[in-house]
């Protein structure tokens, strides 16, 4: 089968137009509906969600002598030769998994684009597949979740993207090798756990054992099942494809991807972390984190409701819906996406926390979205005294002022993010000044009206060599205000 497989994909590539190589891949253009849609949702759900503990990294922790996983694991379900992982997979039953209610909330949260973890790094796969037993399909909730989900949200207007994490099963269950434990050795192609190989420093592109022709044969045909069963729009990788080993086999994947786009007439996206890919061959992420500044070419930040996993458990920090909303408009600012995600329950419940935090983005976006879909840099992306910090993994709660502010055009439009309102009713926005200075940077342009989205009060307003001086004393909110500056 997976010999066929890649014989298929060869095939296809051979026959392009995009070859498996970083001249030919380097014509990839982000596509049209990426940059416009700006805001999407990202979804955990799977086998590691049923101890509804820790995080999304159970299945590995668990095997892990010192984890906390580890010892909660033999009080609560025995020692691991008697209960392992695998023994989840019937207890993940999805009773109360509906792809219309799940899709609502998605359309409703203002989301343009939806992403389905496909397959994490416990290797259980959430779709149909004739490439393995252990599939949602076959196992567990016995249901196609992949592609119910896809039909769902398309039927809603949303693109449908899928995520895969499966380079990381290289060494992810190798901690069960250790001692007596369900991870048996020898371990086989076709096994659940395979290959289970010695975790060693796993952002280090040139660790040993190097990922086998195997494994990395089985990767690139599993991913092209994908594509083809489900022809997402968007193709996420998490963070280890940027091994070594997996670099041609990498650009066969976005031969075949991108060529599979050409030939349908469909704009497709490759979406990377950690420079695996070619610069201006994908698009960029930034896992938990953001640029300081603009950058001249789209990226996406993803990030979840709860600063503690991924997937829903018994203990999540949620984040308030202001605060993502912040983290929204920031990201937008910069010429960034934001991918949002949240973890619904084992039984396939979406948890009142995270139902509240996106149709409170929904309702902010169904009143401020023009001011975010289809919108385009400005010449500064922000003002004040408050920026983030840069990079993967750097988000933290940040306190706004009055002060702070974002920027975004749409058309004839300035839009000015009010990051937090302020008491007294004045906003000083001196990137808008009435400046007699020769600097390029300063702004020029003839402001004909302002107003304010979401409020009937138009505010009085003056340019003066300090800034734009804007009162809005009848405009209240907790959460960020836009003004719409009207250039002539």
């Amino acid at each position: 089968m997976k010999d066929s497989y890649l014989e298929k994909i060869n095939r296809s590539i051979a026959e392009g137009p995009f070859r498996d190589d970083w001249d030919s891949l380097s014509s990839f253009e982000v596509p049209r509906w990426f940059r416009d849609s700006k805001f999407g949702v990202f979804v955990h759900w799977g086998v590691y969600t049923v101890p509804e503990h820790s995080n999304e990294w159970y299945s590995r922790n668990m095997y892990v002598r010192g984890m906390p996983e580890f010892d909660y694991h033999i009080r609560t379900y025995g020692p691991q030769d008697v209960f392992g992982y695998k023994d989840f997979i019937p207890l993940f039953t999805a009773e109360r998994f509906d792809p219309d209610v799940w899709a609502d909330l998605v359309r409703d949260s203002g989301a343009r684009y939806y992403v389905q973890v496909a397959e994490h790094h416990d290797g259980f796969q959430m779709y149909e597949s004739d490439l393995s037993e252990y599939n949602a399909k076959k196992m567990g909730p016995r249901r196609d979740v992949l592609g119910e989900m896809k039909r769902a949200v398309e039927k809603r207007g949303v693109l449908f993207g899928a995520s895969s994490h499966r380079a990381e099963h290289w060494f992810f269950m190798s901690h069960g090798k250790a001692f007596q434990s369900d991870v048996k050795e020898p371990l086989k192609r076709g096994d659940f756990y395979w290959p289970a190989m010695p975790e060693k420093d796993h952002n280090d592109p040139f660790s040993r054992p190097y990922p086998s022709e195997e494994f990395l044969t089985d990767w690139l045909v599993r991913t092209c099942e994908i594509i083809d069963r489900y022809e997402p729009t968007l193709l996420y990788f998490d963070w280890w494809i940027q091994h070594r080993a997996f670099t041609p086999y990498l650009k066969k994947l976005a031969a075949y991807y991108y060529s599979f786009g050409a030939r349908n007439r469909r704009p497709v996206a490759i979406s990377y972390k950690h420079d695996a890919m070619m610069f201006g061959t994908g698009i960029p992420d930034v896992e938990r984190g953001t640029f300081s500044e603009t950058r001249p070419f789209p990226f996406q930040s993803d990030t979840a409701v709860a600063r503690n996993s991924w997937c829903y458990t018994d203990s999540l920090d949620y984040k308030t819906a202001g605060e993502l909303i912040r983290v929204l408009i920031d990201i937008v600012s910069k010429n960034g996406n934001l991918l949002l995600n949240i973890g619904p329950r084992a039984d396939g419940s979406i948890a009142p926390e995270d139902r509240n935090i996106l149709e409170t983005i929904g309702k902010w976006l169904r009143i401020n979205g023009c001011a975010v879909y289809n919108s385009k840099v400005w010449k500064t992306s922000e003002e004040g005294p408050t920026r983030p910090e840069e990079g993967m993994f750097s988000e933290k709660k940040t306190e706004y002022t009055s002060s702070d502010f974002r920027f975004t055009v749409t058309g004839e439009y300035i839009n000015v993010f009010v990051l937090r309102c302020p008491e007294d009713g004045k906003l000083i926005i001196r990137s808008l000044s009435d400046s007699s200075g020769t600097m390029l940077s300063e702004f020029r342009g003839i402001i004909s009206d302002v107003s304010v989205l979401g409020f009937e009060e138009r505010p009085s307003f003056r340019r003066t060599g300090e800034g734009l001086v804007v009162n809005i004393r009848g405009v209240q909110s907790e959460l960020p205000i836009v003004i719409r500056v009207r250039i002539e």
